[in-house]
């Protein structure tokens, strides 16, 4: 039986690549640049897939530890694999090394890539067709400077965007509250108001925040509490009458399941990242779809490759309904190695149609579009 394309090449690229804001959250800040690993297969016909690894130290693991376990545990594996037994390479990469969800996470996306070339269809099209053609992008209030991000709303909002996360808990309450009372001054209902702690709030404080920051009306407020407090999560969710949303407390499939059984939470945060690519997550979205649990599509510090392939899932996996937040190459990174980004439209992602992720990536992209630490 013809095995198809064979893994013949796997490049490995550390980079470096500035930012033109600061980013401060409940569970860290970034400021001045990100790192990510760009990853290139090449078969043994010639095809090329990409894929990208964006680890963050706090959240999953430094990239260095990402460019480290490509190299040295997963290159054995990938290379002289058969692209189509996708799921026979995920499993020996999970016997090979535990957790490392980033690295194996951008080694499916570039398998994936491959074998949409291959086939002439999309990412999207393999993962089960397409249920929407573009996905409302959620921009992150989490600027240090509130006032700039503010300035940053009045020229978004009429562009088109309505769905704004604001990052609360890193300032005092007090704060927090001024903040939110004059987004909705400014924009009153005109805009989809969302709010995530990133841990940031003690369970036995929690309640009295929560409520107060109930009023403002969010769709949802996010990871309030630190991600083993599964009960106090609970708490809130039945208390409150905004959903509560999980994310750090929801890494995988394994991780849904006690969030649905205990009750913790009413939506959940899909990444790559987390869960270690798109067939995990779509596994997870089974089980979310289930128990009645929409996704919204999470990020850490993505660049353009990455951002393609959650795109290509959310356009393929119905349950993931609460939009995406996207916006790192256009908003946020002063450069990318995408040969041309994926569009924005009146405030939301429009999904790629090219075959594999939909997007072009070269040698020049690549070495002009970030700073390049160590490649193997």
């Amino acid at each position: 039986m013809p095995q198809g394309p064979i893994i013949d090449r796997l490049r490995i690229f550390l980079v470096e690549s500035p930012i033109k804001m600061a980013r401060a959250q409940g569970v860290g800040s970034v400021k001045g640049s990100v790192k990510r690993v760009l990853i290139e297969l090449t078969t043994a016909c010639g095809l090329t897939g990409w894929g990208e690894a964006a680890p963050w130290e706090v959240f999953t693991n430094p990239a260095e530890a990402a460019y480290a376990t490509l190299d040295v545990y997963l290159r054995p594996i990938v290379v002289g694999h058969p692209a189509r037994r996708l799921r026979e390479l995920l499993a020996k990469m999970d016997r090979a090394v535990i957790g490392q969800t980033d690295a194996k996470a951008g080694i499916e996306m570039a398998v994936l890539d491959i074998l949409g070339k291959a086939q002439g269809v999309s990412v999207a099209d393999l993962l089960g067709g397409r249920v929407r053609d573009t996905i409302p992008l959620s921009f992150s209030i989490a600027d240090p400077d509130f006032a700039a991000d503010l300035a940053r709303m009045h020229s978004m909002v009429p562009a088109g965007n309505r769905l704004f996360k604001v990052k609360t808990g890193v300032k005092p309450h007090a704060e927090d509250m001024a903040h939110l009372e004059a987004i909705r001054d400014a924009f009153g209902d005109t805009v989809d108001l969302r709010l995530d702690y990133n841990q940031a709030l003690a369970p036995f404080a929690a309640m009295a925040v929560l409520r107060d920051v109930d009023r403002f009306r969010p769709t949802f407020i996010e990871q309030p509490v630190p991600r083993r407090h599964l009960d106090s999560m609970a708490g809130y969710a039945a208390a409150l009458d905004t959903p509560i949303l999980a994310d750090e407390s929801c890494y995988d499939a394994a991780d849904l399941l006690e969030v649905v059984q205990r009750r913790a939470a009413d939506a959940i945060s899909v990444k790559l990242m987390k869960c270690g690519g798109m067939l995990r997550a779509q596994q997870m979205m089974a089980i979310a779809d289930t128990a009645g649990l929409p996704g919204y599509g999470g990020t850490l510090w993505e660049g353009g490759i990455a951002l393609a392939a959650g795109t290509q899932l959310i356009a393929a996996t119905p349950g993931i309904s609460l939009g995406c937040e996207f916006y790192m190459p256009h908003h946020v990174l002063t450069e990318d190695v995408l040969e041309q980004r994926i569009p924005h439209e009146n405030g939301a992602v429009v999904v790629p149609e090219g075959p594999g992720l939909g997007i072009a990536v070269s040698e020049a992209s690549v070495r002009h579009g970030a700073r390049i630490l160590a490649e193997a």
